[in-house]
């Protein structure tokens, strides 16, 4: 279980057990009772468990084998009046640590109830080496169970430190409070608390089936089945799972000697990038350390290991990391190399049967949550248990506080997870920076968070960063060809829908003064289209006309004159198939009721069928127009002074449209492959380019991927961007998606930042990130991290126009990067609120 330095989410704070309330009826008794059920089930239904004296006296001897089928309720699940009264009668399917702590949690909260785990392996077989367990969940552990509690910490071995190596530099970071134990040790301390709680233990059985299992009485079946859960299996129908492989395979192994630290180590061979995660888990005589090493799968087959067995794996993993391991040998349990599945499952619960740890749900070894994940399922759900009137209430108030906590997880192990699918671009970036990349990877660990750790290592990454004494890395400047920004900050692109006939107005000029004046570095206009047919909405601005260009010049001379050291930027589009709709909050993405125009795009496909009006496909005489367009509104562009432009090339908008094969199905030279699909982007590139002032830079905004099926790929975005700065953009903008429709985006905090990274690592090409970037702790994380040169933010902005000031006043900054306008420097204090005693 590797985690990543503080990856671990904080602790649900499920309650402790309740106290045991009066006994409601007794429903041991099997329907049906035939010898064979009870035979099966290793026992007669109606009789209490036996207590065994060990855990290994409770074993089965063989599995039960074929079961008779029982003429018994049926197999959709248990009789409603199952569902309304606790439950007396448990099956646990799985002995791992998360099916052992549920069936001990449940057997304490009600001591009457008959508890029964099975499982297949024998208990002193097990899979995996060391587990890492946080102080978020040895505190619910603690609250849930203070036994077993007192058990894990003497147990337990403790670290601070991660090193991390990178082609010869040794760089270490401390702080970061790791814990953890063997998973033998970890078991057999369960399999203890089951044994003196009175929990029956089957071991060497295979469990029935959960439809089975109520069947013959029982009123809650627990599935901690594992990854291959064969109970999900079987009610896919209902818990509806989705299963992801990745592009990596690793291998689980240990090393005989402890050490001192977390390590992240990386072979640059002759294959491609091998990485290894290790750290320790047991001290004293028989010392030890988890090792994984894993790798691409394209590196695996190159090196052979395909081909290899596992003692030959063993060795040669070895042999690659000899310098951590100091020539010492690694061993295997059973290891195979294997490439690892992210699950998900739609529900968690059918009738009284529900899911329980990797069951339910995986996230990447890379920040160590799979047991971490299952122990706190097993707290959460024995306590909804002892707590809600009904089954059914405590498995549906179970999930409801679980999965928000799981899919935070799942989100940052996915991050983690591409992180080091991507390893091989990550390796050219500065020892320094490289390692705060690793740390933060997830986008749980952030700079503040770190520089609280360890502030001399923070220190460090900060001044190869180029920091100055007592400056933030958000207020360093930047140069962007002829233009240095004052800062890092920038006010991203948001369309307003307020012009009146392309023109912007009042409104546009205290909404883009303002957020100049409220310090950031660079402010953004909305997409401004460059003829009537391009807008978006009725309420789009515009540059086809001089008096648009002359409204234009009047808020590019606000700021200039009343904020000066702002510079204020114009993206250029056309809305393409997404036009003639209605104002956002009127209908988003919905055609107008009447008076609409027609459209035009790479090819003629409606945004939505059915919905919005089919497209004219452009042909030559219609590109050649459009192309002029946004020439002629670049040069009103620098008429009016602004001091950047971007061409809007993302979003599903008309350039946007020629570069996605969703958008585009022409068979002409602007379609086809990719090189076809650029043609007609770098061709009004090049246009704007020509006329607009050299000394100006002129960026690019794409979609770095649809987020659906046959789409624009990561790999596609780093060719689309190859291509764009060879024709003279001097930074790339990377958004993603809102192509289709259809599109299933990965939402979550700086989701769209792995896509800027990469561009920016690839290509070392200056890179805009923007999504979800909501604070100012997450702009230096990414500036530090080397994932962006320049953040761009949007609703943070709409929420407080002086979002940068306030958050140099919260970082103690009070340097040339964000200076205060002398009107408003009585306020650069945060104001004084009533008193709020501790």
């Amino acid at each position: 279980m590797t985690p990543g330095p503080g990856d671990q989410v904080p602790d649900p704070a499920a309650p402790a057990p309740a106290p045991g309330a009066e006994a409601p009826p007794d429903r041991r008794t099997a329907p049906g009772g035939t010898g064979a059920i009870r035979r099966a089930f290793g026992h007669e239904a109606s009789e209490a468990p036996a207590r065994p004296e060990t855990p290994e006296a409770s074993e089965a001897a063989e599995s039960p084998g074929t079961l008779e089928a029982p003429e018994a309720r049926p197999s959709d699940g248990p009789t409603p009046d199952a569902l309304t009264t606790h439950p007396l009668r448990v099956a646990v399917i799985g002995g791992g640590p998360g099916g052992l702590y549920a069936a001990a949690l449940l057997k304490r909260g009600d001591p009457r109830r008959e508890v029964t785990v099975w499982e297949r392996n024998a208990p002193t077989d097990t899979f995996g080496f060391g587990v890492v367990l946080s102080d978020e969940t040895l505190g619910g552990i603690g609250s849930a169970d203070p036994v077993v509690y007192a058990a894990l910490r003497r147990a337990l071995v403790h670290w601070d430190d991660v090193e991390i190596v990178h082609r010869g530099h040794h760089l270490t970071s401390t702080g970061h409070g790791f814990a953890a134990l063997g998973r033998r040790r970890l078991l057999e301390l369960l399999r203890a608390r089951c044994t003196e709680l009175g929990v029956r233990l089957l071991f060497r059985t295979e469990a029935p089936p959960a439809d089975m299992l109520t069947a013959a009485g029982y009123d809650l079946v627990v599935a901690a089945d594992g990854v291959h859960s064969r109970t999900r299996e079987e009610h896919a129908d209902v818990f509806r799972p989705t299963l992801t492989t990745h592009r990596c395979r690793y291998i689980w192994l240990a090393a005989d000697f402890a050490l001192d630290a977390f390590r992240f180590e990386i072979a640059e061979t002759e294959y491609g990038v091998m990485q290894l995660h290790a750290y320790p888990y047991a001290l004293g005589s028989e010392p030890a350390s988890t090792v994984i090493v894993e790798m691409r799968e394209e590196v695996w087959r190159a090196a052979g290991f395909d081909e290899l067995g596992e003692e030959d794996s063993v060795a040669r993993c070895a042999k690659i990391f000899a310098d951590v391991l100091q020539g010492r040998p690694l061993r295997s349990n059973n290891s195979a190399w294997t490439a690892f599945r992210t699950v998900v499952n739609a529900r968690w619960s059918h009738g009284a049967t529900v899911l329980l740890g990797d069951a339910a749900h995986t996230a990447h070894f890379s920040i160590g949550s799979g047991t971490k994940l299952a122990v706190e399922d097993a707290v959460a759900l024995a306590a909804h248990v002892d707590r809600e009137p009904t089954l059914a209430g405590a498995l549906a108030a179970y999930e409801a506080e679980r999965r928000p906590v799981v899919e935070s997880t799942q989100r940052a192990a996915a991050a983690s997870l591409r992180w080091f699918e991507e390893l091989a671009g990550q390796l050219d970036r500065p020892p320094r920076q490289f390692a705060f990349n690793l740390l933060t990877r997830s986008r749980r660990v952030t700079h503040d968070n770190l520089r609280l750790r360890d502030p001399a290592f923070t220190a460090a990454v900060e001044e190869e960063f180029g920091c100055p004494p007592g400056t933030p890395p958000m207020f360093t400047p930047f140069r962007l060809g002829g233009l240095t920004l004052r800062n890092r900050v920038v006010v991203s692109p948001m369309d307003q829908y307020v012009a009146e006939h392309g023109v912007p107005g009042d409104f546009h000029l205290v909404h883009l003064g303002a957020r100049a004046l409220g310090g950031a570095g660079l402010v953004m206009t909305e997409m401004v289209c460059v003829s009537a047919q391009g807008r978006i909405t009725p309420g789009c601005t515009g540059l086809w006309t001089d008096e648009q260009g002359d409204a234009w010049a009047r808020i590019t001379g606000f700021v200039h004159t009343r904020a000066p050291g702002a510079a204020i930027g114009v993206q250029l589009g056309h809305a393409g198939r997404k036009g003639s709709t209605r104002r956002m909050w009127d209908g988003i993405d919905q055609p107008l009721p009447d008076g609409n125009w027609p459209l035009v795009a790479a090819s003629p496909l409606p945004y939505r069928p059915g919905v919005n009006q089919i497209p004219h496909a452009l042909d030559r005489a219609g590109l050649a127009a459009v192309r002029e367009e946004f020439t002629a509104a670049a040069r009103r562009a620098a008429r009016a002074d602004f001091d950047l432009l971007e061409l809007h090339c993302a979003h599903g908008y008309l350039l946007s449209g020629f570069l996605s094969p969703l958008t585009n199905h022409r068979t002409d030279a602007y379609g086809g492959d990719l090189a076809g699909r650029l043609r007609y982007p770098l061709e009004v590139l090049d246009a704007v380019r020509e006329v607009w002032p050299d000394d100006r830079p002129l960026t690019v905004r794409i979609s770095a991927t649809d987020w659906a099926e046959g789409g624009t790929t990561a790999d596609d975005a780093v060719e689309i961007a190859r291509a764009l700065v060879a024709h003279g953009a001097d930074a790339i903008d990377v958004s993603t998606g809102q192509v289709v429709p259809d599109e299933r985006p990965e939402f979550g905090r700086s989701y769209q930042t792995p896509y800027a990274d990469r561009i920016r690592a690839v290509l070392g090409v200056p890179v805009i990130a923007v999504g979800a970037i909501s604070s100012w702790d997450d702009v230096n994380s990414l500036l530090l991290a080397g994932r962006a040169d320049l953040c761009a933010l949007a609703r943070p902005h709409l929420y407080d126009p002086q979002w940068t000031l306030h958050a140099a006043v919260e970082q103690g900054y009070e340097g040339p990067a964000a200076p205060w306008p002398a009107p408003y420097r009585a306020g650069n204090r945060r104001p004084p609120t009533g008193r709020k005693d501790p």
